[in-house]
């Protein structure tokens, strides 16, 4: 048996480039980063397209306290390049050279008690891409760049040729992230049959009314912009109503013959949408909430109402390898019957990554795309 190295020198010629953010008001700076040092476990990815994520768009507006300098971006898709010992994809195949790959946002240690007790996403040595301070011999930590460095502890599944990179990247975030809502439901009632209430059209939202649609649930997509609530259409949304419209999920009710809500999935982080999802679900019911992931104002549980309908909340942040690889297998399986690709504007440089951000600011786009093959 060969020796176990340690870790190995990889050049780039030419070097990878990296986008640094620097603080709010700021341009990215751009830096060369001619190599890499992996260690065991290590995998080094060529990026083929990243999308931004509105936590990125919070991020730089100063409005999500964040670590400088930083590469940002966490939505992606790429292909391997080097890789360092025996690294397995989420199934348990040998990653290797050449394949095409998504991965986790995060690295995880695999052996504290949170990831021991299956939250690799609470991880106590949890790194995440797009969110780090950049640090020497780990450059190559985020998506904004035209390479990334993935660290030991990666969740990375590998995807076929065929679909679309503008479908796959978001799947490190948004994808997953509605799986796991979705999901995290299915524990406590059985999707099929369900009646679904999702507030919130972005990224997120839609995504989880396609997935609940083909488990078999009839859904109601609740946002206030009437282009997203026609999006919600495309995706699957047996009736959409406008959350400002007194009434109108009483009457989306009544239309789709529904006595009560089983599953609330908040997906906005509005408190508005936040208050309806836990007043308005039906007796044993759960919400799922996913979209509260910045400080807003709080909202008083009743607690004699939520124990006497025996209600189920449940908060969802990040994911675990199994919920990436379910969107992934979800995207390959059931994509091409949703307009995924649509979601994504056209693709911006990475020269331009400033503008993309203003553009995605400006809400065009459900995702903006970078291209730093461009």
């Amino acid at each position: 048996m060969a020796p176990v190295v340690a870790s190995r020198d990889v050049r780039l010629a030419p070097p990878a480039t990296a986008m640094v953010w620097l603080g709010p008001g700021r341009p990215h700076e751009a830096i060369a980063v001619p190599g890499v040092r992996l260690d065991v476990g290590d995998v080094l990815v060529e990026l083929e397209l990243a999308t931004v994520c509105g936590s990125d768009v919070h991020t730089v507006s100063g409005h999500r306290k964040a670590p400088t300098p930083l590469v940002l971006g966490h939505e992606y898709v790429g292909r391997v390049v080097e890789v360092l010992d025996d690294v397995r994809a989420v199934d348990g195949v040998a990653i290797g050279v050449g394949d095409r790959v998504v991965w986790s946002i995060m690295a995880s240690c695999g052996s504290c008690d949170r990831c021991r007790r299956g939250l690799p996403q609470k991880c106590r040595e949890l790194r995440k891409y797009g969110h780090e301070r950049l640090v020497a011999r780990w450059e190559l930590s985020g998506g904004f760049a035209t390479h990334v460095h993935l660290r030991a502890g990666t969740a990375i599944v590998r995807v076929g040729e065929s679909i679309p990179a503008a479908v796959l990247a978001p799947a490190a975030c948004a994808t997953a992230t509605a799986w796991a809502a979705v999901d995290r439901a299915a524990d406590i009632i059985d999707i099929e049959g369900a009646t679904v209430l999702v507030t919130g059209a972005g990224l997120i939202g839609l995504t989880a009314t396609a997935i609940a649609t083909r488990a078999g649930a009839r859904v109601i997509v609740a946002d206030p912009d009437p282009s997203r609530r026609t999006l919600a259409r495309s995706f699957g949304a047996a009736a959409i109503i406008d959350p400002a419209e007194s009434g109108s999920l009483a009457r989306a009710l009544r239309r789709l013959r529904a006595s009560e809500l089983d599953i609330a999935i908040e997906a906005s982080g509005a408190a508005a949408a936040v208050s309806t999802a836990l007043d308005e679900i039906g007796v044993g019911g759960v919400v799922v909430l996913v979209g509260s992931v910045s400080p807003g104002p709080s909202y008083a549980l009743d607690p004699e109402r939520t124990v006497r309908n025996l209600t189920t909340v449940r908060g969802v942040h990040n994911y675990d390898p199994a919920d990436l690889a379910g969107a992934i297998r979800f995207l390959e399986e059931h994509a091409h019957r949703y307009p995924f690709a649509q979601l994504v504007g056209r693709p911006h440089p990475l020269s331009q990554l400033d503008a993309a951000l203003e553009r995605a600011a400006a809400g065009a786009d459900v995702r903006v795309a970078i291209d730093p093959r461009l």
